[in-house]
């Protein structure tokens, strides 16, 4: 029986086990190209800690990973995250940090969200 099915049952012998497990792979390596592209054309940085503005105004700082978010909702290049200068949930969006003045940008140093879900 095992050997009439052309191997296990999950590849079915023609390999498209294998397309299936790369699918997935793909569709999320092209989501966060998509979503790292327009970010990195605009000039602002990728990955790490990032300079945010909540909806409210409020500047702080985030971990932004293209691709992956453990404290947030993503919607492309805007996420749903809470803000931890007005203590709201808010739709946060990057902000180039040559658009900032220092003052700006020591404020949003000084008001880092949580490091860890």
């Amino acid at each position: 029986m095992y050997s009439e099915m052309g191997g296990s049952g999950d590849q079915g012998g023609d390999g498209s086990g294998r397309r299936r497990f790369h699918r997935p792979f793909l569709i999320a390596l092209v989501g966060a190209f998509l979503e790292a592209l327009p970010l990195w054309l605009r000039g602002y940085r990728l990955g790490g800690n990032v300079v945010v503005r909540c909806r409210e105004g409020h500047l702080f700082t985030t971990i932004w990973i293209p691709g992956a978010s453990v404290k947030a909702l993503r919607f492309g290049f805007w996420r749903f995250q809470r803000c931890p200068v007005g203590k709201h949930w808010s739709i946060v969006t990057p902000v180039n940090r040559s658009e900032l003045t220092r003052r700006e940008q020591r404020f949003a140093r000084d008001h880092e969200d949580i490091r860890v879900p």
